[in-house]
């Protein structure tokens, strides 16, 4: 049976690592299975793909669900990198607060978005953005090098900067279907037994759901 406790999944790649095995911080949850793939050291994805996300701001979190495929320089962008937009100029005053004499909160130098949430079975192109705040359903693909700053529904192929709809992958009904049955959810052996359905969008309703 697969080993969602390896880093590196396939044997004498170390170009592809599977996530929840080699993330440390307490602010990013990873599900079962999700990979990233990198050119270089898949190892270094918090340091290189998770961006701004710094430790005094412990309200920000990536979460990202199971079976997800997270291509090679893929960014998330938290709230850390954002300017306000409620003062008169957006020079963030408060980093710099020794250097101006205020006491005022770090964090209240930006506009602060929310978390960034992925679903599972997401696939993330090439160099693709996500933005603090938004939320990938499951299922949905980003395209290479798309800027994703609003949520993505659910099946859904977005692409361009910003990102934006190019389809739907399946019908509404069969989307339905999906997100009821969450296939991600079953446990190993009974996911082995429906690989060969999995891999087929023409055979949902062959799914051994029982």
């Amino acid at each position: 049976m697969p080993d969602k406790n390896l880093i590196y999944p396939r044997k004498g790649d170390n170009l592809i690592a599977y996530l929840k095995s080699c993330v440390k911080s307490p602010f990013i949850e990873v599900g079962d299975y999700s990979f990233y793939h990198d050119f270089e050291n898949p190892l270094d994805f918090e340091n290189k793909c998770v961006l701004y996300h710094y430790p005094y701001v412990n309200n920000d979190r990536l979460k990202i669900g199971k079976f997800c495929s997270i291509a090679n320089g893929a960014k998330f962008i938290f709230n850390g990198a954002n300017h306000t937009l409620g003062s008169l100029s957006t020079y963030p005053f408060p980093v710099l607060g020794e250097e101006w004499g205020l006491q005022t909160p770090v964090a209240e130098a930006w506009d602060n978005k929310g978390d960034i949430v992925v679903g599972n079975d997401v696939w993330i192109g090439f160099e693709a953005i996500v933005m603090a705040g938004v939320t990938i359903g499951d299922g949905a693909i980003i395209g290479s090098r798309a800027v994703v700053t609003k949520d993505v529904e659910p099946y859904s192929i977005v692409g361009g900067v910003p990102a934006r709809l190019i389809r739907k992958r399946f019908s509404d009904d069969r989307i339905a279907q999906l997100l009821e049955m969450k296939w991600w959810d079953w446990d190993e052996e009974k996911i082995k037994s429906n690989l060969s359905n999995i891999m087929d969008a023409n055979k949902v309703s062959e799914l051994k759901i029982s």
